[in-house]
């Protein structure tokens, strides 16, 4: 083991993998993503490049966003009970199934009107969805369908399930929801997502959280999740202040929620962070990324009111509603880490309107709630699209996992050299994609630059492929234990190549 030279580094490296081994196996190891006197302590856990956090210099190389593959149609919006107005889509994976919740309106009317109901579909395999015929509730004098809440309003404008995670939970609130709009917000519970009750009667969320002023409150899909990085429950909500935004709230039991604060958006091109372009914001679409549950992702749709793109004849062509085509919209991709601040790394569009003008009316290009894995490299989103057309549908959307950004190098060798960070683990895992002719390379260093002997550069074995998870290894192999506990930087190298994500492996 090298020498680290002085007595107080070697107790605060003491001192690190002391409060590891206290509190190996839970989720609160990583819980606030600390800064240690020396450097960002990440652990164990798998780092992405949505953000900057941890980069210091990026030389000859970018930050490159990633276009998700349109894989078709998966669920059309073609029952009389759902509607060319559907959407506000959920998607959950409950043990051996995913589960997909949305709205269906029968009669366009008012936000939180008794003609909007509650829908499921489910899958195996999060590709083919069916729509199950639950019998719970009747429309038009049938129970033959897939409606879970009905005769609710308006809390059926937007009900958003999601799964409470804890050990210990009451089986009956497992399914926990939220709905609701005007000036409440309403908690449902379920044990199978399928039996809903009122968790109470009074809202548990509404104007007298709010410290910011504001014109409307609730008017979108908003969302609520348990978030075992802040150990709390977070609720993120559609605001109104003269541009649609979005507010956040947390909750240590679903009930009394904390006073709301607005959430900021930064934008850093390497250059400082500084507020990002103020836009509207409909659905925010925030949720922890399974493979990194301590950065959430929000693919939130942008919304450009009055931005017109078709014209009436165009409109008239694909049978939109004469009310929804002098709009349109796309979806965005930020993060963040807790508190209030959104990160957007990237100003682009991360899903843009496809094909053809049904993909370019109001409304439409929606992004569901929640990520989901749907083959070992592979992970899949969904988007609400014709919006307000009788071809009304949500289609599938593919990424390789961790897949939403990566650092990219060219043909001339590019480098990026990480902020000193504290890791526990043997060995360096990468996510990474090169050329024939590419690779990638590390060094690992001291907080001060200076390389630690047989993990330069020079020693470490080329990394040339297209993997999901590479060990990363050197001349005298992978090994990186010695080093666990102590701030180091990491050197990377890049010809012709994107590394995805990083983690130490345990």
């Amino acid at each position: 083991m090298r020498s680290t030279g002085s007595f107080a580094v070697m107790f605060r490296r003491w001192a690190v993998m002391a409060v590891l081994s206290a509190v190996s196996g839970s989720s609160l190891v990583w819980a606030q993503a600390s800064n240690t006197e020396s450097g960002t302590f990440i652990g164990s856990r798998r780092e992405l490049f949505v953000d900057r956090l941890l980069i210091d210099t990026l030389t000859n190389a970018e930050l490159r966003l990633h276009e998700p593959r349109d894989e078709g149609s998966v669920l059309r919006f073609d029952h009389p009970w759902e509607g060319p107005h559907g959407g506000y889509v959920t998607i959950l994976k409950d043990h051996d199934r995913f589960r997909m919740f949305y709205r269906g309106i029968s009669k366009l009317g008012p936000d939180g009107s008794p003609h909007e109901r509650t829908c499921t579909a489910e899958s195996r395999d999060g590709i083919k969805w069916t729509k199950p015929e639950l019998g719970l509730f009747e429309f038009e004098g049938s129970r033959a369908n897939n409606i879970v809440l009905a005769d609710a309003a308006p809390v059926t404008h937007n009900f958003c399930p999601t799964i409470d995670p804890r050990p210990g939970v009451a089986a009956d609130e497992r399914y926990k929801a939220i709905g609701g709009t005007g000036k409440a917000l309403f908690a449902y519970v379920s044990a199978d997502g399928i039996h809903w009750k009122k968790l109470r009667e009074e809202p548990i969320l509404g104007p007298k959280q709010m410290t910011f002023p504001f014109s409307h409150l609730f008017d979108s899909q908003n969302l609520a999740f348990w978030s075992e990085h802040e150990r709390t429950f977070v609720c993120y909500f559609r605001v109104w202040d003269g541009l649609r935004r979005i507010a956040r709230s947390t909750s240590p039991d679903f009930v009394n929620w904390a006073p709301a604060e607005m959430m900021e958006q930064q934008h850093d091109d390497g250059s400082g962070a500084r507020p990002a372009p103020a836009e509207h914001l409909y659905t925010n679409q925030t949720s922890p990324y399974f493979r990194a549950p301590h950065i959430y992702l929000a693919i939130a749709a942008r919304f450009f009111p009055d931005r017109q793109v078709l014209t009436a004849e165009q409109a008239q062509a694909i049978h939109v509603n004469p009310d929804y085509f002098k709009d349109t919209s796309d979806a965005i991709l930020m993060s963040t880490r807790g508190g209030h601040i959104y990160d957007r790394t990237f100003l682009e569009g991360f899903i843009k309107p496809g094909i053809g003008p049904q993909n370019w009316v109001s409304r439409t290009n929606y992004p569901a709630l929640n990520l989901i894995q749907t083959s070992p490299t592979e992970l899949s989103l969904y988007v609400s699209q014709d919006y307000a057309q009788p071809t009304a549908h949500v289609r599938r959307y593919s990424l390789r996992l961790d897949g939403f950004a990566s650092v990219r190098a060219g043909v001339k060798e590019g480098e990026l050299v990480t902020k000193p960070v504290v890791f526990s683990g043997k060995s360096l895992r990468i996510n990474f994609a090169t050329s024939a002719g590419g690779g990638v390379r590390f060094e690992l260093q001291d907080a001060g630059g200076k390389p630690f002997p047989g993990f330069t550069l020079a020693d470490c074995r080329e990394q040339i492929g297209n993997e999901i998870d590479r060990e990363v290894a050197w001349k005298a192999g992978a090994d990186v234990s010695a080093l666990a506990g102590q701030a180091i930087r990491l050197r990377i190298a890049l010809k012709d190549a994107d590394l995805y994500s990083f983690h130490f492996l345990p």
